[in-house]
């Protein structure tokens, strides 16, 4: 998020670009219409006038690029606001709860590997949990509504 350019907003074609993923390669995912259209807003209300490419830059002069650690620690501030409370809160709490998500979903593990950038399936197998709470709705019921 923080490497962001605006080069990789293509709002013309509702794509964004996100280039040397933690596989160091790119891949252009579909900006849904409501994203493309904050960050619109964003580029002509909010964002200090600046010759930086970076999408997302700090709101004080020296107007200059939101590091990883901003972003991380603007999440965690959102988590908690939100009365959200996770082990270690911040932008890989967002990473990790998308990931899980799409476990959830019954998404492969390589197509989920290959959507975050993981470089082995290893790296996304540490997803694979067991739904507890499926589970627990199959043993104490019949278990019907959950298969």
């Amino acid at each position: 998020m923080a490497a962001l350019t605006l080069d990789d907003i293509d709002l013309r074609q509702d794509l964004l670009d996100i280039r040397g993923r933690k596989a160091g390669h790119s891949t252009a995912y579909p900006l849904a219409l409501i994203v493309g259209e904050a960050i619109l807003d964003y580029l002509k209300q909010c964002r200090p006038e600046t010759a930086e490419r970076a999408l997302f830059i700090g709101a004080y002069a020296p107007y200059t690029p939101l590091s990883r650690v901003a972003v991380s620690l603007r999440a965690k501030w959102y988590l908690r606001k939100a009365g959200i409370t996770v082990s270690r809160p911040g932008s890989h709490t967002l990473r990790h709860s998308c990931v899980q998500r799409l476990v959830d979903s019954g998404f492969s593990l390589k197509t989920i590997g290959d959507f975050v950038g993981h470089r082995t399936p290893d790296a996304t197998k540490i997803y694979a949990k067991v739904n507890v709470e499926a589970l627990r709705a199959v043993a104490l019921g019949n278990g019907e509504e959950v298969l």
